[in-house]
């Protein structure tokens, strides 16, 4: 396999996102997960992890840095990595983070949109195991994604788009037919 390869797997809540990640992790992909830089600023200031916390410090680190921080203080990490290793990102939301990650990695960065319908995915939420989200808590979480995180550019503007309206054997199908795995 051609090592150095940048992917982020993007989408909507209920999308499918956390199982294309664990498919491009099984195929020897390492992951930078945006979402560690709120983890790592919590313990540095001695906050426990929860809902609260985590989304105080987002916007917080947002308000001092801007849209783009998670990507900004990612790059060292994917670029340590893919020295050796091809990436997956995990949890780009933005078009600033997209924009960034986009200038200093090129075409070696390619964006990977999970498309599924509302209502499949608020069926999905409402199921999981784990974080479960009632209709009314999903339809405002995906409200607040769209108006608050600008998160709708980089689902639009994606090079590779995956209808994950079926089993989860059809969304690896489906994500082996881009080949990023070869």
């Amino acid at each position: 396999m051609n090592k150095g390869k940048i992917v982020a797997v993007i989408g909507m809540c209920g999308s499918g996102k956390t199982e294309a990640v664990k498919y491009f992790l099984d195929k020897g992909y390492r992951k930078v997960y945006f979402g560690q830089v709120v983890l790592d600023e919590l313990q540095r200031r001695g906050l426990d992890v929860n809902e609260v916390n985590e989304r105080k410090v987002r916007e917080d680190l947002r308000g001092e840095s801007g849209m783009g921080v998670m990507a900004l203080k990612s790059i060292n990490r994917i670029k340590e990595y893919s020295e050796k290793d091809n990436v997956v990102i995990e949890s780009l939301y933005s078009w600033d983070e997209f924009k960034i990650i986009k200038n200093e990695f090129g075409n070696r960065f390619k964006l990977i949109t999970i498309y599924t319908t509302k209502s499949l995915r608020y069926e999905r939420l409402l199921k999981r195991p784990y974080r479960q989200l009632s209709f009314e808590e999903a339809e405002s979480r995906d409200i607040s994604e769209i108006e608050n995180l600008d998160k709708g550019g980089p689902v639009a503007f994606c090079d590779y788009l995956i209808i994950n309206d079926s089993t989860i054997e059809n969304l690896f199908t489906e994500l082996e037919k881009l080949g990023m795995t070869d």
